[in-house]
């Protein structure tokens, strides 16, 4: 599928903008449910807005919003990254979504062909992104289009009180 896609289809990806922002909240919210982990989302209209859609123009995520018949069914949340080994940025796929009865329209697989595209006109070396172990729908949909699981990797996180306490050292 190229982007924009051909008008004869009635799925549409575009760019988010500050108008959205209740939406995008809303596709967090439908995310977190969906991984049972709405308890954790801490995000607001407001910070969404101020860090998505600042004043200065510079975000430091930006979002696509996936259409089927200009209705809105799914987002994707990017940003930049970096490799050293390649020595080039890459794109780092934070989130990607598509409402549970809008699935199976090709919606996700846009998703990615559009930041794939995104990221060969950019020049950039690679799109990363992580899932859920159990997320097995989700694993074989990745893997059919190419992308390999890094089993020799495991992610970390520091956040809350782990985060604060070692900050303050």
């Amino acid at each position: 599928m190229t982007f924009p896609p051909p008008a004869s289809t009635p799925l549409s990806i575009r760019a988010a903008t500050a108008a959205d922002v209740g939406l995008i909240l809303a596709f967090i919210r439908d995310l977190a449910t969906y991984e049972k982990l709405l308890h954790e989302v801490e995000a607001t209209e407001e910070s969404l807005r101020r860090t998505m859609f600042p004043e200065d123009g510079s975000p430091v995520a930006r979002v696509l919003i996936g259409e089927w018949e200009g209705r809105p069914e799914g987002f994707a949340v990017y940003f930049h990254n970096y490799s050293t080994f390649l020595g080039k940025e890459g794109l780092y796929l934070e989130d990607v979504f598509v409402r549970p009865e809008a699935r199976g329209r090709g919606i996700g697989k846009a998703f990615l062909l559009h930041l794939a595209q995104l990221a060969v006109e950019q020049g950039l070396g690679r799109v990363d992104w992580s899932v859920l172990d159990w997320n097995e729908p989700s694993i074989a949909f990745y893997r059919s289009l190419g992308a390999v699981p890094m089993a020799d990797w495991t992610t970390f996180r520091l956040t809350g009180l782990a985060l604060r306490e070692l900050g303050r050292r």
